[in-house]
């Protein structure tokens, strides 16, 4: 396997990058300058060391606890919650939504062996036990597991009253990703959303 089979095949190990692209890349980043390849090769190696769940929410951030959390001015009577990291960062660059987040680690597939027990469930019900929490908001992705683990989170919060449960509106396609989302879609479902 010569250097560029290699590079084209680790690549087609990232999500969203089949073989054709992957070559793609590779041949590019033979013909880009010496430098470039370097800065990216090591901010590639030090992904890992600096980015780190926040201890508090669980998003992404090199420091803990992360932006967001530390942030005295968001609203702290609202939590949402959210699968995946990279899903705070969407809601955040939409500019609708400026409470707190949860990130549970992904969302409730039991055909691929993820429970409950496997997502910061825990993690949450201490948190929205110990803050001061009125509006909970289920921003988990409209797909058949989003839609199990939005069950799940209502059936936990129950007997919590005092806490309005709502879930992020329609406008976002059944069976896609947060991550995929517009500005506008999100704005529209935030705005719009309801009594779960």
């Amino acid at each position: 396997m010569t250097a560029l089979d290699n590079l084209a095949k680790l690549l087609s190990r990232l999500p969203g990058v089949g073989p054709k692209s992957a070559s793609r890349i590779a041949f590019s980043l033979i013909n880009t300058q010496s430098e470039y390849n370097a800065l990216l090769a090591k901010s590639i190696a030090e992904i890992k060391d600096k980015v780190k769940p926040c201890s508090i929410c669980g998003s992404y951030t090199e420091n803990d606890p992360c932006p967001v959390c530390s942030d005295p001015v968001r609203d702290r009577t609202q939590l949402c919650i959210v699968e995946q990291p990279q899903d705070v960062l969407t809601i955040q660059a939409s500019g609708a939504y400026n409470g707190l987040f949860h990130v549970l680690g992904g969302a409730i597939n039991p055909l691929n062996g993820i429970g409950p027990e496997n997502l910061s469930f825990d993690k949450l019900k201490k948190r929205i036990a110990e803050g001061s929490f009125k509006e909970i908001i289920i921003a988990t992705n409209p797909t058949e597991e989003g839609d199990t683990t939005a069950l799940y989170i209502r059936h936990i919060l129950k007997d919590r009253e005092d806490l309005s449960l709502t879930r992020l509106a329609s406008g976002l396609p059944i069976g896609g990703d947060l991550e995929y989302a517009d500005r506008t879609t999100l704005t529209r479902s935030f705005r719009g959303r309801i009594k779960f």
